[in-house]
């Protein structure tokens, strides 16, 4: 009895990413906190004031056109968001997109209502409420997104994407600050979460689109060996984006997120089977 607790617990190695989810959350709304505190003159003195748009690396993706060829930024944009902008960039081209699934707070929260949508509906039934043929063409709204959320701010030089986003309206649903767009996509996006896994990461996020491509070439990837694998699929039913990993040696499906949830060290029973490496073809 004993043994089995001890290698239940040293099986899920990919707990730090529960504890960097948590983290990034409670850091980005304390900065919201604080910013809303700065404007009335009572803020968290050791505590930088920032606005969630400087917090955002979307926002260099958004503004970039307009600094490149003006050399100034969108309007609410800082210069923290091109800097966030290249770090996530960065790392996504190394370790492919684990913003997505190790820091994003709209992921996070949307992965933890999904929690109690299985409970409510079960494993077998959650999740896979929309038909596969159907879930496979919506998969592609968010590269629509992504196009118009950055040629509406080009023409316009004004940030489009703030009156939608459910983001800030996540950190500012007690402020004035939130669009009332914004609230709803976030009303939406948490109902959704209790019926699909991340609705909004796999339909609509402009951003996850963007570094879903990394998938196709990240230095890191999921590879999966063939040799040693049973066929159980664990790796599928772990798997939040509903990748079939079982059916791959490996992993470039542009909506991973990198979770590892699907790896021997979460889910798969075969060690060394389904395993996170540099290089792989």
């Amino acid at each position: 009895m004993k043994l089995k607790f001890i290698q239940k617990l040293t099986r899920r190695k990919v707990w730090p990413r529960t504890l960097l989810q948590i983290f990034f959350f409670g850091l980005v709304a304390l900065l919201s906190v604080n910013h809303v505190l700065a404007e009335e003159g009572r803020a968290i003195t050791w505590l930088e004031d920032s606005s969630l748009h400087g917090l955002c690396p979307f926002g260099g993706v958004v503004s970039l056109y307009q600094y490149i060829t003006e050399g100034t930024f969108v309007q609410k944009i800082h210069e923290s968001s091109f800097i966030l902008m290249m770090i996530v960039v960065g790392m996504a081209i190394i370790f492919g997109p684990v913003f997505c699934g190790w820091m994003c707070p709209l992921g996070s929260i949307q992965e933890w209502f999904g929690k109690l949508g299985r409970k409510l509906f079960g494993k077998k039934r959650y999740n896979h409420f929309i038909p596969e043929k159907i879930d496979r063409w919506l998969r592609y709204l968010r590269y629509g997104m992504l196009v118009w959320v950055v040629y509406m701010t080009i023409q316009s030089g004004y940030l489009i994407f703030a009156d939608i986003d459910p983001y800030h309206a996540l950190f500012n649903f007690w402020t004035s600050e939130a669009a009332i767009g914004g609230m709803i996509v976030l009303a939406v996006t948490l109902v959704g979460s209790l019926f699909v896994e991340r609705p909004w990461c796999k339909y609509a996020c402009p951003f996850g689109a963007l570094l879903g491509l990394t998938n196709l070439f990240s230095i890191f990837r999921i590879k999966r060996q063939e040799s040693t694998c049973t066929l159980c699929r664990s790796c599928d039913t772990a798997c939040p984006m509903n990748i079939k990993v079982s059916e791959k040696h490996v992993v470039r499906d542009h909506q991973c997120i990198r979770c590892l949830e699907c790896t021997s060290e979460a889910s798969c029973p075969i060690a060394a089977t389904v395993d996170f490496v540099a290089g792989g073809k």
